[in-house]
């Protein structure tokens, strides 16, 4: 019954804090009967989803709780965006103020919108994801001119990722608040960690796989490696959208290492096939990977992210 002892300690207490601001770690132990019998006949997750509902019920909810059960277990999709939006500040913990913010984000994006459709930067015909960067332009303050737009002003990242939460997130207003929320708390959290991942994924990797390392090294494939759609725009145009909100869940969580453990499973899936290939087939490879077996390959990161990185433990 060791999986629902967990479960309740997580749903009854709060998380001790280490001096780096992070939950304390310790290894995941053994499934109990109940759980392993859920997963084995289609049900997995009864007993997570059952704890994350106790959690939601709690008014102010406890956000370092909430934090602790996305690291810990699988966001039922359900409750996935309303999650979302409370671990990234777009609706406050109070449960009782959820309406009237949801109302105040509304008229806000309104009033952006129609201030960019004044200035004529949009109209009716501008896609939504443009529209969006231009709004979170707008709201930081970095809008160029009209008169002197021009490719640089494009921030392709911005754009990847909010294509990918369009295709999540079916309300437009909601779309914004998620991206905008999602790539500031990205930069600011873990802007100085990003340039470093490259670094980690090697280290983990010479773990994993020396030998797979020590020929992606000598043939030059390491340097060619796509870092940006890996580490900057969080494998969004990279993997599809059922696997891509589970690495999601992580990232809005707290943890940009999970990126590192996607990206080392994907180089050892495929590792004979990248072995026998030149540094330019492989970075074309791995920029339009196949997408048939990528919730394995999630699977497989987050068991390695564990197994390196622990697992979120609460006191009782």
């Amino acid at each position: 019954m060791q999986q629902q002892w967990q479960l309740a300690s997580l749903c009854s207490s709060v998380p001790k804090r280490n001096l780096g601001g992070g939950a304390i770690m310790a290894e995941d132990p053994q499934r109990n009967f109940r759980s392993a019998y859920y997963e084995k006949v289609g049900f997995r997750g009864v007993e997570e989803k059952k704890s994350l509902e106790i959690l939601l019920k709690d008014n102010p909810l406890d956000t370092e709780k909430l934090i602790t059960f996305c690291q810990r277990f699988p966001l039922p999709s359900m409750y996935r965006i309303h999650v979302w939006k409370v671990l990234l500040g777009i609706l406050p913990p109070h449960s009782d103020s959820h309406s009237l913010v949801t109302r105040y984000r509304a008229e806000q994006y309104e009033d952006v919108r129609g201030a960019l459709v004044t200035m004529r930067f949009v109209n009716d015909m501008t896609p939504l994801t443009d529209l969006h960067l231009r709004m979170f332009q707008l709201e930081n303050q970095v809008l160029p001119r009209c008169s002197e737009l021009s490719p640089d002003d494009v921030d392709e990242d911005f754009l990847a990722i909010g294509h990918a939460m369009e295709e999540l997130v079916d309300d437009p207003v909601d779309c914004y608040w998620l991206v905008k929320n999602f790539v500031s708390q990205f930069h600011n959290k873990f802007g100085d960690s990003i340039p470093h991942l490259p670094k980690s994924l090697e280290h983990f990797l010479s773990q994993e796989d020396n030998a797979l390392l020590t020929q992606l090294r000598s043939s030059g494939c390491l340097a060619t490696l796509p870092y940006s759609l890996w580490f900057q725009r969080c494998f969004a145009g990279c993997l599809p959208d059922t696997s891509l909100q589970r690495v999601w869940d992580k990232v809005i969580s707290g943890s940009c290492k999970i990126l590192v453990f996607v990206a080392m499973e994907i180089l050892l899936t495929y590792k004979i096939m990248l072995m026998g290939t030149k540094p330019e087939g492989v970075a074309n490879f791995l920029c339009n990977m196949p997408q048939e077996n990528t919730d394995a390959i999630v699977t497989k990161a987050i068991d390695l992210w564990h197994k390196y990185c622990g697992t979120p433990m609460h006191s009782v």
